[in-house]
This record gives C-alpha cells, structure tokens and sequence, in this order.
C-alpha cells in the first residue's frame, strides 16, 4: 500500500470458534493456529463494548491469515434472509486452483447454504473472466470460492501449487451505497483504485442470488497486493433497499479489516501486547475497521 498500509488479516466475530474453525479447516484447507484470551479496558475501548473480554482464534490459507474472535458476552447472531446487495454484505474471496475440486470438497461437509443458484458461475471476459461460488458458512458469514482462467491469474496466484485446490485469500469485497465516497474513505489509508467492471447479465445474477444484478465493482489495493480490497456498487439494487444497520463488535455480521498501519509488521490479535494504539473505524456504510496507529 501507498505509505506502507496494509491489510493484516480479516476478523470475522463467531459464537462458536471451534465449530467455525473446524469447518473451514475441513471444507476449505485452512490450518489452524494459535488462540489467545483477549481483555482489559484498552481492548474494551477498542471494540466499543465495555468489559468486552474474547477468545481471538487464528487460522491460516496460503499466505493470508484470518482470525475469529468468540466474545464472552455475544451479540446478535447473523441476520437471517439477507441479499448480497444488502450494504451489510462482505464476504471474503478464497482463490481455488480448481473450481470443481473445490466445490466438490465444500459439498461433503454440512451446515453451508448456498447464494448463488446453480452452482459455480463462469463470467464473461467483461467481468473478467472468472469462474465463482457464493456460499455462507455454518453461521452466515458470506464467502466465495474464485478461479480465475489461465491467460488472466494474477502474479500472486501463479506460484507452484500444492494439491489442495484452495490457495489463499485474493480480497474481501463490501456492498456500498456511493463508490465515491468509498474509495475517498479507504484513500486516507493508501488504498489506491487498481481496477474497475461493471458486471451484469444471467451469469452474475446467478452468482447473486439476485433477479436482476448490475454491480460497479472497483478494487483498491497496490499492484500484487493480496488481499486487497473491492467496493460492491449494486446499480441495480431495489429502490427499499434499507439502510444498513449499526452492529456492534460481537454481533456475527461483524466482520472487519485489520489494517497494518506504516512501519508495523504484521501480527496475530493474541500477540499483541498494547492496545491502547488500537482504534476502531467505521466507514461510510458502517463496515469495521481495525488500525493500530
């Protein structure tokens, strides 16, 4: 990133870790790693909840990391019948070698539910030809799986692969209600507009779930920076389509973006022994974020 900011990792809050871990070790090639017991008022205040006391889990693909943080006191569970062009919507994107492996091995495990109709969906070349899967795991969180055809995989997924069709995390991607005035808030944070489409047509509706689906997506990042970060515009979206709702940090819609501010190295939550630099952010559609300054 422009000024050396970064992505660390993404947050995902749970209700339930080791249900969580073992299904995305088990469906999805993820290696489990540490877990720490996370407390005090500098990360009371961070979170926005007072006492706020969790277990923070660690789990590793490739070379990205994720973390799931289990909050002693719970908020509210992942609301049900969302849409992927709701503004809470944000899902991460794991990048397979093989969509069909992949797919396959997601199918033998249990407690998924599937967004997109009829399975993977091959885009055309003008959405840049990528073959997808929206899915959301056992307590709701989105994710999809992503292949991208030989001649366009990008340098950071053409290294030497090993027999697991899952490699690792390409980008988190988040419904927005003005791509403007969300690319301007993660500017302040050296994210840069690397790219832009406008996907539509039955193949990205199928992808959505969605009736009709016309979607301005812009990606943010630096050059083989991974994972990187798109903004979902639905152009197409209903006229009612509500507002998204304020979360708080241990409710399970609650996913955030662990930024690695200039001259940080990167770090599990569990090995952090100051909080106090620790700030949480909101963007204009109430997406979390996480920095330490």
């Amino acid at each position: 990133m422009s000024g050396g900011w970064g992505i660390d990792r993404i947050s995902l809050t749970t209700a339930a870790p080791d249900m969580l871990a073992a299904f995305y070790c088990g469906a999805l090639g993820f290696a489990r790693g540490g877990s720490a017991a996370l407390g005090g008022g500098d990360f009371a205040r961070a979170m926005g909840l007072p006492e706020a006391r969790a277990e923070a889990v660690t789990l590793s693909l490739g070379g990205q990391s994720i973390e799931f943080l289990a909050f002693t006191q719970p908020g509210r569970p992942y609301p049900a019948g969302g849409r992927s062009d709701d503004l809470l919507f944000q899902h991460m994107a794991i990048v397979v070698s093989d969509m069909r492996a992949a797919h396959a091995r997601l199918s033998r495990h249990r407690g998924w539910t599937p967004i997109s109709a009829g399975g993977p969906q091959r885009l055309p070349a003008t959405s840049g030809g990528v073959t997808a899967f929206k899915f959301r795991d056992p307590e709701g969180h989105p994710l999809e799986l992503l292949e991208f055809p030989p001649e366009a995989t990008p340098d950071a997924w053409r290294a030497p692969r090993g027999p697991e069709p899952c490699l690792g995390i390409d980008h988190s991607a988040i419904s927005v209600s003005d791509t403007a005035a969300s690319a301007g808030f993660y500017a302040g944070f050296g994210f840069e507009v690397q790219g832009r489409s406008l996907n539509a047509g039955p193949e990205q509706q199928r992808l959505d779930g969605l009736a009709e689906a016309k979607v301005q997506v812009t990606a943010l990042g630096q050059p083989g920076a991974v994972p990187h970060l798109e903004l979902l515009d639905y152009l197409s979206s209903r006229p009612d389509r509500p507002a998204r709702p304020r979360h708080a940090s241990n409710d399970v819609a609650t996913t955030r973006l662990v930024l690695r501010a200039p001259g940080r190295p990167g770090e599990e939550a569990g090995s952090r022994a100051d909080w106090a630099g620790a700030e949480r952010l909101e963007d204009p559609d109430g997406h979390h974020a996480l920095i330490w300054r």
